[in-house]
């Protein structure tokens, strides 16, 4: 019997041993979840710098989640095509590439192709550089006019990332502007440099020019492999089901532009918006294109 108690004692204490173990294992696991995690792009999200209404939208665009997605590190060269003024992104990416030692670098529309706009390109152009101008926040910001115009205009092999958000549904109904404007990213990617593409998604087998603001994600991925992309990754981070893309305005119908009349037309006060308020912002597709090294 005392043979059988101190086995069990024994048994017990080895029991504890290995309770230790696997407690500080998991322990030290969650300690380098901790330390993997880029404070930098934590802090550039949660800039006192950044507009309420943007910060409002994360809850739809999941900014940690997308740029750790796309691969995003630690000084890279980040071009931002068609960022707007000031623009969502570019209220974390500028701040990012300053604090991390990296260059944030905006592809503004080409005047040559802006003649349609209701801005003035020049106007427009202005309006970035004002939204930027803080350096202390924003860093020695860079800008380009990029088009079909001037698709070198940013130099061959000296870029890591290029984010394209939303943009594909504007080239699909283009001509070849896409193909266009995908030869050009992929000549100024260096190898292995990430094209990172945020877009609304239309339901399969739609037609790209449709003018509703969504295209196909088969679209997106078929055109960037046309010029030598691979797909490397694409994550429902920011998918929304209760989005039917049967909008009446388009994509504009849902916020955050709610649309109530069709384009250039006066806002209609009787257009009901609660139903497309409820859906809140589009399905959208993310993914990850690598250039070969």
């Amino acid at each position: 019997m005392q043979r059988l108690l101190a086995f069990a004692a024994a048994g017990h204490k080895m029991l504890l041993v290995l309770s230790a173990i696997w407690i500080a294992f998991f322990a030290l696991l969650g300690q380098a979840g901790a330390e993997s995690k880029d404070s930098a792009l934590s802090a550039a999200i949660d800039g006192a710098w950044r507009e309420p209404q943007n910060r409002a939208r994360d809850a739809y665009r999941h900014p940690y989640e997308s740029l750790t997605l796309w691969g995003l590190k630690l000084g890279m060269t980040v071009v931002e095509v068609d960022p707007g003024v000031r623009g969502w992104w570019t209220e974390i990416l500028a701040p990012y590439a300053r604090a991390t030692g990296g260059a944030y670098i905006a592809a503004l529309p080409d005047r040559a192709q802006s003649g349609a706009a209701a801005e003035s390109p020049d106007a427009a152009h202005a309006a970035f550089w004002k939204g930027v101008a803080d350096k202390s926040v924003f860093g020695e910001v860079k800008a380009y006019e990029f088009g079909p115009q001037h698709p070198d205009s940013i130099p061959a092999a000296s870029v890591d990332l290029i984010l394209v958000a939303r943009a594909f549904h504007n080239w699909a109904r283009q001509g070849d502007a896409t193909h266009a404007y995908l030869r050009a990213f992929f000549t100024m990617l260096k190898p292995g440099g990430i094209l990172a593409v945020e877009q609304h998604r239309a339901p399969v087998g739609a037609d790209p020019r449709a003018g509703t603001g969504y295209v196909p994600e088969s679209y997106v991925i078929e055109e960037a492999r046309k010029v030598g992309f691979v797909l490397e990754a694409k994550s429902e981070i920011n998918a929304n089901p209760k989005d039917t893309r049967d909008h009446p305005f388009g994509v504009w119908t849902l916020p955050p532009t709610r649309r109530s009349a069709p384009a250039g037309q006066p806002d209609d006060p009787n257009f009901d918006h609660a139903k497309y308020d409820a859906v809140g912002e589009s399905d959208r597709m993310t993914l990850r294109f690598r250039k070969p090294n």
